[in-house]
């Protein structure tokens, strides 16, 4: 089986202050992307490995893979002005891959057991996307108000999102809606099921400046 993994690194991270995207920032001299790509390589050092960077950005990681030394194999693909035009242009870099995973360029804490997972399940069943249950209370909000609702009806959604290649490549011909926020959701609107997987907690998408004081605590 022959598996591909499409890191997307678009993201100008504004919530972050200042000038340098956050899959940029250091953490323990390496960028927060590189300690992603890390993960995957280690957990399959034969798989497709692709980083998806706006154009203006593809010059500067290159200087950083080579001032850092990084020495993992992966093809650089260019973003598009969402997420799904930016998955849809690394696609051709996956496309004799049976297995292709997308993952956030800034969630380095993913684990191999739930990358494993989410692969096997997406062998088995086409695609797999990880959640983790809610932890706090949720209220519904909407023009009469706010309700309470009963959470253990919803989860959180994580990355890697695994599915067969095939489906997501005929899933990224649908043309582009709003309504598409993730990559499950894209596979979901062309008509296929998602499977769910166990992630970990542990797996945040770094978006804010406390999110980086955990990251130093964890690589």
């Amino acid at each position: 089986m022959k598996r591909g993994v499409i890191v997307v690194a678009g993201g100008r991270g504004l919530r972050m202050g200042g000038d340098l995207p956050k899959q940029f920032i250091p953490v323990h001299g390496k960028p927060v992307l590189m300690h992603t790509l890390e993960v995957f390589h280690r957990w399959d050092g034969r798989a497709v490995l692709v980083v998806v960077l706006p154009e203006a950005h593809r010059a500067y990681w290159e200087m950083l893979c080579r001032e850092l030394n990084c020495r993992i194999p992966h093809d650089v693909a260019t973003g598009g002005e969402t997420r799904f035009h930016s998955v849809s242009g690394a696609l051709p870099l996956v496309s004799t891959c049976d297995v292709t995973g997308v993952h956030d360029g800034v969630r380095p804490f993913v684990t191999p057991e739930v990358i494993e997972a989410c692969f096997t399940a997406a062998m088995q069943y086409g695609a797999a996307i990880p959640v983790v249950p809610l932890a706090e209370s949720i209220r519904m909000c909407d023009e009469t108000g706010s309700h309470a609702v009963d959470r253990a009806g919803y989860c959180v959604v994580q990355t890697p999102q695994v599915f067969r290649t095939d489906w997501l490549l005929e899933a990224y011909r649908q043309p582009y809606t709003p309504s598409f926020t993730d990559d499950a959701s894209v596979v979901e609107a062309s008509g296929r099921s998602i499977s769910l997987v166990s992630g970990n907690r542990e797996n945040i998408k770094i978006t804010a400046p406390a999110d980086l004081v955990v990251a130093a605590s964890r690589l």
